[in-house]
């Protein structure tokens, strides 16, 4: 959070998700919007925001490729630079029918056979996490276990030097969290980025390995070598994407079972429950708020949007929504009925989901096996990061 931003008091009409009061408790924000007559907040901030609140508009603006363009699918001051259908990082910022191939070429990077390979290096490496930490009473579940599984998968994936974890959270904050700097500054972060992916790549060229850059560099889109630029951003996609999202899962997952004794207590004695409370835990608190722009001057159930507009599609509060869900503000590990979005809905639903959902099973698994009993060790303690992607930042769990 870097504050540049005055705080909001009326969220109907001055809506900014970078606002500390939203990254701590969204909850009822979401609840409020919801219970309007229009559940769609406006925003002058960022040059034009609106925000629907219910699952049922959210879904109809994920579905709608044509009235709204995913060329940039982060909220910022400025305006993207990269032009349709590619956008900056393909295929999440790729509009059809450019999208249908550059998704379609990492699908089998992602397949369950291409995702049940790296278990067992991610279940060892969430081992040596809690080893070194061993004989503490209070462990940071964030600081010192969760925001370092997905960092690791993912760099292990790409073929990147894993000693580069602290840069990849660098990044991921730079990216992903600051998104209220001026645009000078976040440009600056950018450049920043762009050297040091220009030098992997570099480096992969000139020493080819199997790994997932080196596939992209030589993957062809259409008949053609991709250029340089897809590469490079889906490259940004999956370094960015597949850690912050993933970490923020495992991160309020946690945060949930330490705050919830009945809740750890029936995942530890029926550890066959996992794969079910992994799927609520995703609904509850999905981590992910991903943006559209306006393509063309319209009006949308009543809202007047202008060419250009960021549109954002919470699907935290989609999942909350009493209208989807039953019982939808409640945490019920066993839910059957669970059509959740969040990983998204539509074209660009998450191509990681088998990765983010072994590295959740996982890092639950080991947790609950060295740690059958936890819990907060100071609830007031908990910061979450705020942005788009929401989860706990500083997480102190008392394990001891």
């Amino acid at each position: 959070m870097t504050g540049n931003h005055p705080p909001v008091t009326d969220w109907s009409v001055d809506f900014d998700h970078a606002d500390p009061t939203y990254a701590a408790d969204p909850y009822p924000i979401w609840e409020e919007i919801r219970g309007r007559g229009c559940p769609v907040a406006h925003s002058d901030r960022y040059g034009g925001v609106w925000f629907p609140a219910t699952h049922e508009l959210v879904s109809e603006i994920a579905y709608d490729t044509e009235r709204f363009t995913s060329r940039s699918v982060l909220v910022t001051e400025g305006r993207p630079l990269a032009p349709a259908p590619q956008g900056i990082a393909p295929p999440i910022s790729s509009d059809p029918p450019f999208h249908h191939g550059a998704r379609r070429l990492l699908l089998p990077a992602f397949s369950p056979k291409a995702i049940e390979k790296l278990e067992p290096f991610t279940r060892a490496y969430c081992h040596e996490l809690l080893d070194a930490v061993a004989g503490r009473e209070v462990i940071d579940g964030a600081v010192d276990y969760s925001q370092h599984i997905p960092v690791r998968v993912i760099a292990k994936m790409l073929g990147f030097p894993l000693e580069d974890a602290d840069t990849f959270r660098k990044f991921v904050h730079d990216v992903l969290e600051s998104v209220d700097l001026p645009i000078e500054r976040r440009l600056e972060n950018f450049l920043e980025l762009d050297a040091y992916l220009t030098a992997q790549v570099e480096d992969h060229l000139a020493h080819p390995r199997d790994d997932l850059t080196s596939f992209l560099l030589d993957a062809e889109m259409d008949g053609a070598p991709l250029q340089p630029e897809h590469v490079g951003g889906t490259i940004v996609l999956l370094l960015l994407a597949g850690i912050d999202t993933t970490w923020s899962a495992i991160g309020s997952s946690l945060w949930h079972l330490a705050g919830h004794a009945a809740d750890r207590q029936r995942l530890v004695a029926e550890p066959e429950l996992l794969p079910l409370a992994i799927e609520e835990f995703l609904r509850a608190y999905a981590p992910v708020t991903m943006a559209r722009l306006v393509v063309d001057d319209m009006d949308f159930h009543g809202c007047p949007m202008k060419k250009d507009e960021w549109v954002l599609l919470p699907f935290p509060s989609a999942n909350r929504d009493p209208a989807a869900f039953d019982r939808a503000d409640e945490v019920i590990l066993d839910r059957e009925e669970n059509r959740h979005a969040a990983f998204g809905l539509g074209i660009h639903r998450c191509a990681g989901s088998n990765l983010a959902r072994m590295e959740m099973r996982v890092a639950l698994e080991v947790w609950l096996e060295r740690f059958p009993e936890f819990s907060l060790a100071d609830p007031a303690g908990v910061q979450w990061s705020g942005g788009q992607v929401r989860g706990p930042r500083v997480l102190p769990i008392h394990v001891g």
